[in-house]
């Protein structure tokens, strides 16, 4: 999609990512019995302070999606470790699904991963999600990592992704 912008979000954009994350992952039937993720999910402000949140807008500045970029160490990483990067929460709004942002999104993920010298970047996608945000990753180059699946519940099994950066 021609006009599409990647940047950090602001505190003014935090109300309509908390909208558009949970939204994504209602209709993708992420909720389900969710135990509470769709409050995580919302609680943007959280994310800011202990990541990069990202936004995509398209050229009229609508919000298209997000995504929570995080180092080890931080209270939202799950499966980094040192030298690496994981992003999380990666959200597109149903309406604008197939635009562009998710890749946008992640490819700014991996960029910035790769900026600050870091050697993969890892994610967490749960089991069963949707075949298009698949091909997403599977494009992208992230490979399986079985031994690092892992479930945060019962019944939620997360699989590990991980792309190996370029060392420069």
């Amino acid at each position: 999609m021609t006009g599409l912008l990647v940047r950090p979000a602001t505190p003014a954009d935090f109300p309509a990512i908390a909208r558009l994350t949970v939204a994504a992952y209602e209709a993708d039937g992420q909720l389900k019995g969710e135990n509470g993720y769709g409050a995580v999910l919302a609680d943007v402000p959280a994310r800011a302070e202990h990541g990069t949140v990202l936004v995509a807008e398209d050229a009229a500045g609508r919000l298209l999606g997000s995504v929570t970029f995080v180092l080890p160490g931080s209270r939202y990483a799950e499966l980094c470790g040192p030298g690496e990067a994981e992003f999380r929460m990666l959200a597109v709004d149903p309406a604008a699904q197939g635009l562009g942002a998710g890749v946008a999104l992640a490819r700014a993920c991996v960029d910035r991963a790769g900026e600050l010298g870091c050697s993969a970047v890892v994610i967490c996608i749960r089991d069963g999600m949707a075949e298009q945000a698949r091909r997403l990753y599977d494009r992208l180059g992230f490979v399986r990592v079985r031994e690092k699946d892992w479930s945060p519940l019962p019944g939620v099994e997360l699989l590990a992704l991980r792309l190996e950066l370029p060392r420069t």
